[in-house]
């Protein structure tokens, strides 16, 4: 059974915009290819050859992501999952592909506003 939202509670919204932004990354600009920036840094760290493949795991994987933050249980193992998955994918763009990045400072910066922002709801819950 999923966790209904309370929209009079910001820890709903802040779900929200963790749910907003893992389908924004994994459907539009990975699925969908509106960046095709993402590919070409997936391609750095696997290759050409395999970039495609790769890259339509790592879309599955952030929808996947985001549909378990709609589902609002077990949270804490979902945003322990993200920390991994944002903390590796972090280091294999700034180690291969730093050059395509626009701003790696501000990368690793927003990401670890995001995953406080995913902390705070799985720790809120």
């Amino acid at each position: 059974m999923m966790v209904p939202f309370d929209f009079h509670t910001p820890h709903a919204w802040i779900r929200l915009i963790v749910i907003l932004v893992w389908l924004l990354f994994g459907l539009l600009f990975k699925a969908l290819g509106f960046l095709p920036r993402h590919r070409a840094i997936v391609a750095r760290v696997v290759g050409d050859r395999a970039a495609g493949t790769v890259l339509s795991l790592v879309a599955i994987g952030e929808i996947t992501i985001a549909a378990w933050m709609i589902y609002g249980r077990f949270l804490i193992p979902c945003v322990a999952v993200q920390t991994v998955f944002i903390f590796a994918m972090n280091v294999f763009e700034l180690r291969y592909a730093r050059d395509l990045l626009v701003s790696p400072v501000g990368m690793v910066c927003a990401n670890i506003l995001f995953l406080a922002a995913g902390w705070y709801v799985a720790l809120a819950s």
